[in-house]
């Protein structure tokens, strides 16, 4: 396993330690950076204008779009230290 996949699933454990609510917007960054990590460009169809979350969620995963999925990786790694620092 490459360093940079241990580091991202040592992260992904970090991320539900933090003891702060990080608001929202990160959650959605965390969660649309994940998304491209682990699954690559966002798939399926766009949800209803009435699935409020996963409308948010859908776009989020969308803007990384082309983005490499180690690239992916290092960004959500950086966004996690940054929440985990923030406690």
């Amino acid at each position: 396993m490459s360093d940079i996949k241990k580091q991202f699933e040592k992260a992904t454990k970090d991320v539900q330690k933090a003891k702060k609510d990080p608001g929202n917007e990160m959650k959605l960054r965390l969660y649309g950076h994940f998304k491209q990590a682990s699954e690559g460009d966002v798939s399926g169809d766009k949800p209803g204008f009435t699935d409020f979350v996963g409308r948010a969620k859908y776009d989020a995963w969308a803007k990384l779009s082309g983005t490499s999925q180690d690239d992916a990786m290092k960004a959500y790694i950086k966004l996690v230290d940054r929440v985990v620092r923030e406690d």
